[in-house]
């Protein structure tokens, strides 16, 4: 909630979502706050960017360790602002600093200096550096409001940049906290900065000479965010909703899938932009699959207590959503096997599964974000994998199966695939996460995830000249029935092939 100060200065009030109780408040920043913190942080990335790998690794090895300590604190405040159990943002922590960790160790690595094949000008030596971008600027979520940006923030930092964070105007806290962790254990003033406030202060920043906007959020407000970049063509990288199937096949482990089917839809109220939002099942273990669901869905707890499986919804406006969600569906013949329209009392709602669905109900187009799972019959896979993908998203997605699980993964229309799991390639920061149509690009985490926040140089150095130089205007007169000649030979037979690389292999 946005409140004037006496000053006159709009603050915003971070309030707990289950009690409405204030936790804390902080200011509203506007353009010109937001501007001299991205001045500062040019200051700072130049000073960041010049170290080596191996010191990077050390001042964020030491940030992570400075958050390992105060790891109570962290859990109850992300607990306290998002309204998740927190055992919830405990994980969540674990996963936010796991990714960290692998960013500083592994950048090195991923982007040190390389030796590239020169392919035919072989008197070349050709190399591959990457540089820092300069300042990044990351616009967060409130559905992880740690984890989510870790992904962007970690990664940029482990490249060389400074960042500039504005985090959820519902978990600005966090925010504060990440900044305030960072600036005790690296010595480097402002190199990660959070500006709090609300949509004008994010677009405030987009509208900012950062040299890379990394958002997460609603795909509506992506977009805003995309047109707000362009006026400076700041690139962006974006990670928007979804609307994940999963799949479970004839041969699946019924047992197995209904349980993580559950987790995957219901976990952190169902508020996950990589949740299952559809299962898809094969007929002649749906019956079975729907009632092992239903038992599960039925012993889960929802309340604000610490032991509970699902919190508070951290929005009100998004149970409106839900309400609205279920709503249609049930007038349009769904049937709620488990929860329902009398399961939401706010600010909690509880599990809530259904079945009888039709392709036009919202439920199935659009992303819900709520602590439901609709099930749908399907005939075989091959009509499973056309409705999955009948989607503008294309974020993540999950199978269950044995036989040809992998051929079918790259059947789906996503970003992601988890195979006889469900989110666990956002648990691996090795693995690139980001999505496709209406979901982003560009991506976050592993090799890319470096590589997203890096500036790619090509170098190329002459070893030693050729008898015919073609990079010159002095040719002798018989330049165009050589060059023809050359052609014939290199790309129209095998022989010059295997020589050529027989010579790139001995100059490597």
């Amino acid at each position: 909630m946005v409140v004037a100060s006496q000053q006159g200065i709009d603050s915003l009030e971070s309030r707990d979502p289950a009690t409405g109780e204030v936790i804390g408040t902080v200011p509203v920043l506007g353009p010109d706050e937001v501007n001299a913190a991205v001045d500062r942080a040019r200051q700072a990335a130049r000073t960041w960017g010049q170290l080596g790998f191996d010191e990077r690794r050390e001042y964020l090895v030491a940030w992570r360790r400075e958050m390992a300590s105060r790891v109570d604190e962290l859990a109850t405040l992300i607990s306290r602002e998002n309204g998740k159990p927190r055992l919830d943002a405990l994980q969540e922590v674990f996963l936010a600093l796991s990714h960290l960790d692998w960013a500083a160790k592994h950048a090195a690595k991923v982007l040190g200096p390389r030796t590239v094949s020169s392919g035919l000008l072989a008197n070349f030596r050709s190399r591959v550096s990457y540089e820092p971008l300069g300042v990044v600027g990351v616009i967060g979520p409130w559905n992880y409001p740690i984890f989510t940006p870790m992904g962007s923030i970690g990664y940029a930092l482990a490249a060389g940049n400074a960042v500039v964070f504005k985090p959820s105007e519902l978990t600005p806290l966090v925010g504060v906290f990440m900044a305030e962790t960072a600036a005790t254990a690296i010595p480097i003033a402002n190199l990660l900065q959070t500006v709090t406030g609300d949509g004008r202060t994010g677009g405030a920043l987009a509208h900012a000479r950062v040299d890379k906007i990394a958002f997460t959020g609603s795909t509506g407000t992506g977009k805003k965010v995309m047109a707000a970049a362009a006026e400076n063509l700041t690139p962006v990288c974006m990670e928007l909703g979804g609307n994940d199937a999963m799949i479970v096949a004839a041969d699946a482990d019924i047992d197995r899938a209904a349980e993580a089917a559950v987790f995957g839809a219901l976990t952190n109220a169902g508020q996950a932009c990589i949740s299952v939002e559809r299962a898809y099942v094969v007929d002649s273990v749906y019956d079975r699959f729907v009632d092992k669901v239903s038992q599960h869905a039925r012993q889960l707890r929802t309340s604000d207590d610490d032991d509970a499986h699902l919190g508070a919804m951290t929005r009100a406006d998004q149970i409106d959503l839900v309400r609205g969600h279920l709503d249609d569906a049930i007038q349009k013949g769904a049937t709620a096997i488990v929860g329902g329209l009398d399961a939401i009392r706010p600010p909690f709602i509880e599990p809530t599964v259904l079945v009888d669905l039709t392709p036009d109900m919202k439920i199935m187009q659009e992303e819900t974000f709520g602590p439901v799972l609709p099930i749908i019959r399907v005939r075989d896979i091959d009509e499973a994998v056309s409705q999955a993908n009948n989607t503008p998203f294309g974020l993540g997605s999950s199978i269950f199966g044995r036989k040809g699980v992998r051929e079918l993964a790259d059947k789906l229309v996503a970003g992601m695939t988890s195979v006889n799991s469900v989110m666990a390639f956002s648990s691996i920061p090795s693995l690139p996460f980001g999505g496709v149509g209406e979901s982003g690009f560009g991506r976050i985490h592993g090799d890319d995830g470096l590589r997203e926040f890096a500036r790619p140089k090509a170098t190329a150095e002459q070893r030693f000249a050729l008898p015919v130089n073609p990079m010159s205007f002095e040719q002798p007169t018989n330049a165009y029935d050589q060059m023809k000649g050359m052609i014939k030979q290199v790309f129209g037979g095998g022989v010059v092939d295997r020589a050529v690389d027989a010579i790139q292999r001995r100059l490597r």
